[in-house]
């Protein structure tokens, strides 16, 4: 019997409120997940023949990252989306593992499989991205049932990621709309069409990088000033929270009133995929808890910090994550560039 279109089952919960145990919870959406094939080419050369020193296979995706790090620091998580039936195994194991609720949408076929090439030596990452499966009308309409399904039980949701071929461009336009009906946070972490179609829906936070954010305005983002600019933009359609990602040079942080740059610590690259995804649950982490936006961004940039230092979405001990908090340098943008006093208010507890 054909598993398309089948998915796990919603679990019981108290529908009365969107937490468990009393602890938020939050659900992450990913259209387009991957299997990430990472392999290590020390002096990697293009139109060579290369060879690998090591080869390392994870369950990826942008919510699946997000989920995976939030499940590690502790934080209640379901994940849904797509998944090709024939590779699921690798997901399973990993939502089993880290205690992720699966909600996927399983559709015939297999779920691709990203490159992620590593040149430790030139600290350089190559990705060669595939395409993906292409769900049909009624498996999208599946999903939009279980993701209503799931605001009973779900204080945030997370929307992260490109989309299959073929996918209306506002989806997640669509699916922000749903969610707001219920009075749900969201966040919202794309590029390119599916981005700009979902500007104006109003998800409560955003966060492009610097180019992906030049492209929805269409001009080229070169200095500070421009990138801060165009991220206060963004506030002007509803959005309560604009972060845009700066790769090794941090994030600009901006909300109505207040404008912030986190600098990372210096640490020691093994591979930035799956930063952004960090930072983005990083950021969920810091607002479930109520923080301020400076100890938000301290928090959300030791997160992105700690993933470079390793293969895969996992976040390090409470001791190196709090020690990565210490060191992230709050500079706010709209007091002459001045450096805040004091240290990181936010503690780690271990898990």
């Amino acid at each position: 019997m054909s598993q398309r279109g089948r998915c796990a089952e919603v679990g019981s919960v108290d529908r009365g409120q969107r937490t468990v145990n009393g602890k938020t919870r939050v659900a992450t959406v990913t259209l387009n997940p991957a299997i990430d094939m990472t392999t290590r080419v020390d002096g990697f050369r293009p139109n060579n023949v290369n060879r690998s020193q090591s080869v390392q296979f994870n369950a990826g995706g942008k919510g699946v990252n997000v989920a995976a790090i939030l499940a590690d620091y502790g934080i209640d998580t379901v994940a849904t989306g797509f998944l090709g039936d024939q590779n699921a195994t690798i997901f399973e194991n990993l939502f089993a593992e880290k205690g992720i609720a699966d909600h996927f949408i399983r559709l015939e076929g297999y779920t691709r499989t990203n490159v992620k090439i590593i040149d430790m030596a030139q600290q350089q990452t190559t990705d060669v991205n595939m395409a993906g499966l292409v769900p049909n009308s009624a498996e999208i309409d599946q999903l939009l049932a279980t993701i209503d399904q799931l605001t009973s039980t779900c204080d945030w949701f997370v929307l992260a990621g490109n989309l299959p071929p073929t996918m209306p461009t506002d989806i997640y336009a669509t699916i922000i709309e749903r969610l707001k009906a219920h009075n749900c946070r969201i966040v919202l972490d794309t590029s390119r069409a599916a981005l700009s179609a979902s500007i104006t829906t109003a998800p409560d936070i955003v966060k492009p990088n610097q180019e992906e954010l030049g492209e929805i305005i269409g001009r080229t983002l070169t200095t500070e000033a421009d990138t801060l600019n165009a991220a206060q933009q963004l506030l002007t359609h509803g959005i309560d929270l604009a972060v845009v990602s700066l790769g090794g040079d941090g994030a600009i942080f901006v909300e109505n009133g207040q404008a912030i740059h986190a600098q990372p610590p210096s640490v020691t690259v093994r591979s930035t995929v799956g930063a952004g995804d960090a930072m983005v649950a990083g950021i969920v982490a810091g607002q479930a808890q109520n923080l301020s936006l400076a100890e938000t961004a301290r928090l959300a940039t030791a997160f992105a910090a700690a993933a470079i230092t390793r293969i895969g979405s996992h976040l390090p001990s409470a001791d190196v994550l709090q020690s990565y908090i210490d060191q992230v340098i709050i500079r706010p943008l709209d007091r002459n560039n001045a450096v805040l006093d004091g240290k990181a208010s936010i503690k780690v507890v271990s898990r």
